[in-house]
């Protein structure tokens, strides 16, 4: 009967641990915040935390759980960092071993995803780490009225896995956002841009230098601006006039998508999300050189 109680104690305790734990990610996940999980599989030998144990690390912090001790947990907040930057799940083997025996381990066996720890516990744990990002956001900044380049972006935008948020006073779109910021007056920064966000200005024209020399405090994934080469040149060159640097004029995408030979605004708005894929897999420097020629050539008109 004894052993039958502390059995469903256990369970009861692993119970209440995986909920809260639940709870918790959830919370992270409805916030939009980045973090990382980090869930000891399997131990050997003397070790405090036991397989299923699990961590939750935001901002350098632990914010949820315990692995057993600040030893492991130390080395767990350094590699939940490296799992952050390269955005791939990894498993860890950390040794704790016995005070004197770390130093000589680390020089005659280092391994990349080995680590080891100086503790009296003598143990192993093989800590599994998984990084969660929020969704990346595609922000369309609209100038009002029906633009179908603008509702294929928004549509192209969700399908893609984006966040999309439309920011126009006056929009008539026919699929709908995630969100819509309808303020006419309202201030960029307040959603806080980020280099995980990709931004596209459809404001022909008449809003288009104070929104670029708005954006220009920030440092996003992508700007990509809709306008002719004549209006470019013009925009570009007040924008230098007023201290915008040439580094963050030279990140605008102008003209901009990929040039897919499009014609009606659905098309062009596929060249745009085509361009923005480029970025966000990395194949930018694909396309690259065909935006500064088009840019160039205008230019040297």
């Amino acid at each position: 009967m004894e052993s039958e109680k502390m059995i469903s104690n256990v369970r009861n305790h692993s119970l209440m641990e995986t909920i809260g734990f639940a709870e918790e990610i959830h919370r992270l996940i409805s916030d939009g915040r980045a973090f990382v999980t980090a869930t000891v599989v399997k131990t050997e030998g003397s070790s405090l935390a036991k397989p299923g144990f699990k961590v939750v690390v935001m901002d350098g912090n632990i914010v949820y759980g315990t692995l057993g001790g600040a030893c492991p947990e130390s080395v767990i907040l350094d590699a939940a960092s490296e799992v952050m930057e390269s955005g791939f799940p990894r498993t860890i083997r950390i040794h704790l071993e016995e005070s004197g025996k770390g130093l000589n381990a680390i020089i005659s066996r280092k391994m990349p995803d080995e680590v080891f720890v100086e503790t009296f516990c003598g143990g192993v744990m093989d800590v599994f780490l998984e990084p969660y990002f929020p969704l990346q956001r595609l922000i369309i900044i609209g100038q009002g009225g029906k633009d179908d380049i603008e509702d294929g972006l928004v549509e192209l935008g969700k399908k893609a896995g984006f966040e999309v948020i439309v920011v126009d006073h006056a929009p008539s779109l026919s699929c709908q956002p995630s969100r819509i910021i309808s303020d006419l007056d309202f201030k960029l920064e307040t959603l806080s841009i980020n280099q995980r966000d990709f931004l596209v200005i459809l404001t022909k024209g008449e809003r288009d230098i104070a929104v670029l020399r708005e954006l220009s405090a920030f440092s996003p994934a992508y700007i990509g601006l809709m306008a002719s080469r004549k209006r470019i040149n013009h925009d570009f060159q007040e924008l230098r006039k007023s201290g915008v640097k040439e580094e963050f004029l030279s990140r605008i995408s102008a003209p901009i998508g990929i040039d897919i030979g499009s014609v009606t605004p659905f098309e062009i708005a596929i060249s745009i999300i085509a361009q923005i894929i480029a970025y966000r897999r990395g194949k930018a420097g694909d396309h690259e050189s065909w935006g500064k020629e088009r840019v160039n050539a205008e230019t040297a008109k």
